[in-house]
Parts: structure tokens; C-alpha cells; sequence
């Protein structure tokens, strides 16, 4: 008979747990296991704050702040942020992850105000605001941009009229700096005004954000038309649209340019917001959008001129996006220097080759063209993971100088100066 009765108990649990919600399995007749906790949902409500929670099986569900968040039970106690976890000195992991059962499940919990209290197995407690949740959580973050960006054309850019910042005003105020780094940050490029035109200026001025990344054209680099090394910006040469060091395994991420001197005619520098061009893309062929965020290439630079000897490779996608958001930040572009493909079957090849097509027609749209002219004194920064830069060809004496600058470095200066980046 108890039998029996257990059995139809269980039965309209399983019906009434239908459609996610887990349960301790029935291991004998007990009060606690014939009305687990797992189905029993805690609600909170008050004119500021309104709230439930739900513990399941594997995992814990919290509604708050118009979200819905799952958290797995081994998250919640490696995210602890008590005295003993965590080192809020050094903002450092003190917890050994390693040493978290697998199959951990919280003994009680409860919300005390905007805090969950979780007390563990061994007696440990862990709090989290609820707040601090909602930022932390897949849920929250799937909602959330890491770099705002304004996406433009030549049109868009040329009416948003984004100000230049003063050599000095850059140099010596940190209010320069902020609003530099804000223009850069939102539209990829940024220009400097009234830079004596020396290399040594110029490296002042790229020190004030970042560390210079040292590469195989040294730390600083100072180029003619004297195709001194084995690459087509040492010429007098058109440049099509492209980004820098696609053959790097990461690509420099900042590159600044100062025209020191001109005694010809030509020359000018072209601007495409590769980002932009994708978008167009993922509006009009989302699955050729897609595609070209999923096949791996290798661009490759190879070089024997003179003393410099260089094989370099580097391998990835041509659109790079965060897995949980889908928001793009990076395009490795560069018909110069894109390797064999021999990555992927023939019938993908083609396929990419269609994507391709699409991105590049976007990316040589007129409309999508920004030239500027580079003079003596004013100098550009490009975003390389975004903006793609060309030049037509030139007459003349043409003498430029400039580097690449570190991306964590650039970030790290507009994040100290209350940035989002």
C-alpha cells in the first residue's frame, strides 16, 4: 500500500516537474524526499525589489532585475568572495577550484535583504549581492556590449565633426588624454594635432598611452619608398584596404602614422571602418557573416632582404567575435599577404570565396572610403583590429615614421581613466 502511494506521489511530481525543473531521485519513504527543495520557489517582493529564486537538481535559477539566471552549484561556490576565497587586496582567487566537489550542492539557502546567503556542506558560507549577479551572470553578460562603438562611413564621420586633441592638451592633462581615447575607443581613429614632426616626438606621444610593441620592424620604424625591406608599403606603390600583421598569431592591435615629410604629389591614406562593412553583411548574409567568423586561415609573411630574415604565420578567422554576445572585435584582413588555403574542404572553400566576395564589396563601397591626407605635425592613430588602412600611390620624397602599440596597454589607459573598454 506505501508502496503504491509513493509511486503515484512520484508520478504527479513528474508531472509537475515537467519542463526543466530536476529532482532529487526517490531513494526511500521520507518526508524530505517525497517534497524535495528543488521544487519549491521562494518569492520576494517589495516596491524596490522583486525577486525569485529556485533551487533545482544542478543548478540555481534566480529572477531579478528583469533577468533570468541559471547558475551551476560549483560557479557559485568558486565565486566565493569571503575572506578565505578570495584576496580583495590583490583582487586574486585564494580558493583552490580544483579542490570544489563536482557535485556540490548548497545545504540552505536564503535572501536577506539584496544578499543570498549559501551555507555549503562543510558549514562554509558564501553571499552574493544580487546585483553583483546580474552583472556576473551568462545571462547579464549576453546582454551587455564590452566596447561601445559607433560604426560609420565616410558621411557618418565627416558630419559627427570628432575633434583632434592638441599635442600639448594630450600630453599634460589627463582631460586630453580621456577625450582622445573616447574618440579613439568609439571610432577606431583618432588624430593628434601640432606634433613636431621627429621621431622622437612621435614616440613621446605613443608612450603617453601604451607600451610600444617591438616587432621585426623594431620599435620604432622610420620608412622611405627605398623598399628597404620585403613589403609593399616600402614603395611608392597603391595600397589596397587592409589591416597590419594578419600573419602575427595576434595582430598588433594599435598602429600610430606621421607623415614627417612630402615633396611630391599623392599619398593620401585611406580609411575603412571594417566593422561597419561587416555589419552590412550580417544584415543583408548572415550565414556568409557566419562562415567567415568560423574558418580558420593562415596569412604568412616570408622575407630575405638584406639582413632581415623572417618566416612569420599566423592563423584565424577573418571576422573574430566573443562567443556569448556575438559582438565582433577583430577583422584580420589582407589580401597581400592571406596564405594557401588549406584549412577546410573544397566545398567550404567555396563557400568562404562567396563570404569573401560579399565582406569585399562592402569594404570597397565609395561610400565606405574616408582619405585624409597625412602632413607633417598630425599624427593618426588606427584601431588594427577594426579600421582598415590604404594609401594611393605617390610621387616624390616621402618620409613616415611611427609603431605599433600594445592593445592591453591602450585599454588599460582608458579604463584607469573611467572608460569603458
Amino acid at each position: 500500500m506505501w508502496c503504491h502511494r509513493l509511486s503515484h506521489l512520484q508520478s504527479k511530481l513528474q508531472n509537475l516537474l515537467r519542463g526543466g525543473v530536476t529532482y532529487w531521485t526517490f531513494q526511500q519513504p521520507s518526508f524530505k524526499s517525497l517534497f524535495p527543495l528543488a521544487i519549491q520557489w521562494h518569492h520576494t517582493a517589495s516596491k524596490s525589489l522583486n525577486c525569485n529564486w529556485q533551487q533545482h537538481e544542478d543548478h540555481f535559477e534566480l529572477q531579478y532585475a528583469n533577468t533570468v539566471m541559471r547558475f551551476d552549484y560549483v560557479w557559485l561556490r568558486d565565486h566565493c568572495r569571503s575572506a578565505s576565497c578570495y584576496n580583495s587586496k590583490t583582487h586574486q582567487r585564494s580558493l583552490d577550484t580544483a579542490s570544489v566537489d563536482l557535485c556540490i550542492k548548497p545545504k540552505t539557502i536564503r535572501l536577506d535583504e539584496t544578499t543570498l546567503f549559501f551555507t555549503w556542506p562543510d558549514g562554509h558560507v558564501t553571499k552574493y549581492d544580487l546585483d553583483w549577479l546580474v552583472r556576473n551572470s551568462y545571462e547579464g553578460q549576453k546582454q551587455k556590449v564590452i566596447q561601445p562603438r559607433i560604426l560609420w562611413n565616410a558621411e557618418i564621420y565627416q558630419q559627427a565633426q570628432v575633434p583632434s586633441v592638441d599635442f600639448q592638451s594630450f600630453l599634460e592633462t589627463n582631460e586630453g588624454l580621456k577625450n582622445f581615447l573616447q574618440n579613439f575607443l568609439l571610432y577606431g581613429i583618432a588624430f593628434v594635432e601640432n606634433v613636431p614632426p621627429t621621431q622622437e616626438h612621435t614616440e613621446k606621444l605613443a608612450e603617453r598611452i601604451s607600451l610600444i610593441r617591438e616587432t621585426i620592424y623594431g620599435r620604432m620604424w622610420y620608412f622611405t619608398s627605398d623598399f628597404s625591406r620585403g613589403d609593399t608599403a616600402y614603395t611608392k606603390l597603391a595600397l589596397d584596404r587592409h589591416t597590419d600583421t594578419t600573419y602575427f598569431q595576434e595582430p598588433c592591435g594599435i598602429q600610430v602614422f606621421h607623415c614627417l615629410k612630402h615633396e611630391g604629389t599623392g599619398g593620401r591614406t585611406l580609411l575603412v571602418d571594417g566593422f561597419y562593412a561587416a555589419e552590412q553583411v550580417l544584415q543583408k548574409a548572415p550565414e556568409e557573416f557566419e562562415l567567415l567568423t568560423k574558418v580558420p586561415l593562415k596569412h604568412e609573411y616570408i622575407e630575405n632582404v638584406g639582413e632581415c630574415h623572417n618566416h612569420m604565420i599566423g592563423v584565424g578567422p577573418v571576422l573574430n567575435i566573443y562567443p556569448w554576445n556575438k559582438e565582433l572585435y577583430l577583422i584580420r584582413y589582407n589580401n597581400y599577404d592571406r596564405a594557401v588555403i588549406n584549412t577546410v574542404p573544397y566545398d567550404v572553400v567555396h563557400r568562404w570565396y562567396t563570404a569573401h566576395r560579399t565582406l569585399t564589396i562592402e569594404l570597397r563601397r565609395p561610400e565606405n572610403e574616408f582619405w585624409v591626407k597625412l602632413k607633417p605635425g598630425r599624427v593618426l592613430f588606427i584601431d588594427n583590429w577594426r579600421v582598415l588602412h590604404g594609401r594611393e600611390s605617390f610621387t616624390g620624397y616621402r618620409q613616415l615614421c611611427g609603431c605599433y602599440l600594445t592593445r592591453d596597454d591602450v585599454l588599460n589607459t582608458a579604463r584607469l581613466l573611467g572608460l569603458q573598454a
